[in-house]
């Protein structure tokens, strides 16, 4: 059985690996704009979270409105968020029938789920535009606010999903394989420490 060894370390020596290690560029060009906006939603979702908190805990008298819009800003951030899964191909994935079927066959049968998949993301994002143009005229419970507005959030949600999974379509067809088929080149790469 392998026993660690903890090298004593001095706090100048500590200090000096810090002022010696150049540190690399921000590199923030992998972020895409639904990773922004995932981040804006998020910590807005935050704010409406720590003022009912506050109100309801601190001041005994909760505001309202501060739930409704928590609620709505939730569903915003799954379905922006979920625009991020699929540029990054994250979302929950069964590749186990791929490793038995032939190549050939399993190329085709991935490629009719990029199809299936954009033309899923693209009727979705049609039933929610008509569902906004029902519900044009009403008003959120709590907040002089159209609901649209949170439904604005889905439609925005599912549209970035049909865009993302046609460039995951296209790049699949492009490289000649998908997650599905060969999963282990998706993995993260295993950094060697020195």
């Amino acid at each position: 059985m392998a026993t660690e060894i903890h090298t004593q370390v001095t706090a100048k020596e500590l200090a000096q690996t810090f002022e010696e290690n150049e540190h690399a560029p921000v590199d923030l060009s992998e972020y895409a704009f639904e990773d922004w906006l995932a981040l804006a939603l998020f910590w807005a979702m935050a704010l409406a979270v720590f003022v009912q908190f506050f109100t309801r805990y601190v001041l005994n008298d909760s505001f309202a409105w501060t739930e409704e819009i928590a609620t709505n800003l939730n569903v915003a951030l799954v379905f922006v968020g979920s625009a991020m899964c699929v540029r990054l191909n994250r979302h929950i994935q069964v590749d186990f029938l791929y490793r038995y079927l032939p190549q050939r066959v399993a190329r085709v049968l991935a490629t009719v789920i990029d199809l299936v998949r954009v033309a899923f993301f693209a009727y979705a994002a049609t039933l929610v535009w008509r569902f906004m143009g029902i519900v044009a005229d009403e008003q959120m419970t709590t907040i002089n606010l159209p609901k649209n507005l949170a439904y604005a959030f889905v439609f925005i949600g599912f549209v970035l999903m049909c865009f993302r999974s046609v460039q995951v379509a296209v790049a699949n067809w492009r490289r000649g394989y998908s997650v599905l088929e060969r999963p282990e080149a998706f993995d993260a790469p295993i950094v060697a420490e020195t």
